[in-house]
């Protein structure tokens, strides 16, 4: 991979993570954030992969920069909200959370990982 652009690094990483190879697809999908910082499609995958490994600091940090840019995705929102809920930190989960909810109120699982965090942060 010393080589590959950006674009083949994030074909390889989405490759990875439609896979479920967590682990691998992360390598890949850094070094495809490294070289392309500001596309939100590679910083939501490392996203995804970070949290497919367990890596729920990091993953929020991904998903965190993707809401940077664009505050009304939903789904980076509720990524987000979840990576932070899942690192206990269920009062900092409560802003991203709801607000994913309000922008999809047909989302069934953003509502009930909302309510979570709102009984667990009272």
């Amino acid at each position: 991979m010393a080589s590959d652009s950006a674009y083949e690094l994030f074909q390889i990483g989405t490759a990875l993570l439609e896979a479920r190879d967590h682990h691998a697809a992360t390598v890949a999908l850094a070094r495809a954030r490294d070289l392309e910082p500001e596309k939100a499609s590679i910083r939501e995958a490392l996203g995804r992969a970070l949290f497919g490994a367990q890596r729920y600091r990091e993953a929020a940090a991904e998903f965190a920069a993707v809401v940077e840019g664009a505050p009304t995705n939903d789904y980076a929102l509720f990524c987000l909200g979840r990576a932070l809920q899942l690192q206990g930190r269920h009062d900092e989960a409560r802003r991203p959370l709801t607000l994913a909810s309000c922008l999809r109120p047909e989302r069934a699982d953003y509502r009930r990982y909302r309510d979570q965090v709102r009984r667990r942060a009272a």
